[in-house]
């Protein structure tokens, strides 16, 4: 397999795809930044847990994914914003709101990665990842 350009879009495409055919879990290569995205997203109910396996070289994500009562999947969308070619970069006043508070913004700051919200409470700006609803 090639070089990945973009872990966190390869993550959220590898989520999307997983969801879309129905798995109940799918592996993605491990990373701390991705990590830090993952705990977010199972903290917020948009997927079931993470559980980090420590084999290879890289070590991989195991993530259980979300379905409702009618095997619809708790992710209705995922939008990367920030990308390699363009990165966005938000202060505290710009962080936006995501369907008026229901979705959640990732943003990576001086203090971590943070939600949306965190960030604000905590009065800093930071590189906008994605969003999610």
């Amino acid at each position: 397999m090639g070089v990945v350009q973009d872990p966190v879009a390869d993550m959220l495409a590898r989520l999307r795809n997983a969801q879309i055919a129905g798995h109940a879990r799918t592996e993605i290569p491990a990373s701390k930044l991705k990590e830090a995205i993952l705990k977010i997203f199972s903290e917020r109910g948009y997927i079931g847990g993470v559980e980090r396996i420590d084999e290879g070289p890289q070590g991989k994500l195991v993530v259980e994914l979300g379905y409702d009562k009618d095997d619809v999947g708790l992710i209705q969308s995922m939008k990367r914003i920030s990308k390699p070619s363009r990165r966005v970069y938000v202060g505290v006043e710009e962080i936006p709101d995501i369907l008026n508070g229901l979705g959640v913004a990732v943003l990576s700051t001086s203090r971590g990665v943070l939600t949306n919200e965190d960030a604000r409470a905590a009065n800093i700006g930071g590189e906008l990842l994605c969003a999610i609803y």
